[in-house]
């Protein structure tokens, strides 16, 4: 390039330079009406944000609140669990004791006929009390966020 070249680029860039100045834009007045509407907005979506903000907090804890409240209902069912698995191996081991000492074949029956008709009405009870545990479980788990939810709402 020549140096003609780079003397007119620079004097360009210097030309440019002033006409973009701080000093050569006339400061521009921003009419009270436009000022008005630019802070309402601006204060709605402050007010917005902060409802906003107030309402993940809130539903942030109500969902801590859930699984603390689930971790514990898991903890109770599996110690129910725990519970039945033991009554029930107990019952087994007292169920093989008894026919061991059984003298007579007809004996053995109904020892094996009155230990399962036992076992059936045990597992139907222990079923019944599972279940309704695990509801309450569920249902209590869900509260927390089910009210979190009823609060936040909007009212029509």
């Amino acid at each position: 390039m020549n140096d003609t070249f780079i003397k007119a680029y620079q004097d360009q860039i210097e030309a440019a330079k002033k006409a973009f100045s701080t000093h050569a834009v006339p400061a521009v007045e921003v009419p009270p009406a436009v000022r008005e509407i630019a802070e309402k907005g601006l204060a709605a979506y402050r007010e917005n944000y902060g409802k906003l903000k107030a309402a993940a907090e809130q539903v942030n804890s109500a969902l801590e609140e859930s699984a603390t409240t689930a971790s514990k209902g898991v903890a109770q069912y599996n110690a129910k669990v725990l519970e039945a698995v033991q009554s029930n191996v107990n019952s087994a081991f007292d169920y093989f004791n008894s026919l061991l000492t059984a003298k007579t074949l007809a004996e053995a029956v109904e020892l094996s006929t009155g230990h399962v008709r036992k076992q059936f009405e045990t597992l139907t009870g222990q079923a019944k009390d599972l279940s309704a545990l695990a509801q309450k479980v569920a249902a209590d788990s869900s509260e927390p966020i089910k009210s979190s939810v009823e609060k936040i709402r909007p009212t029509a």
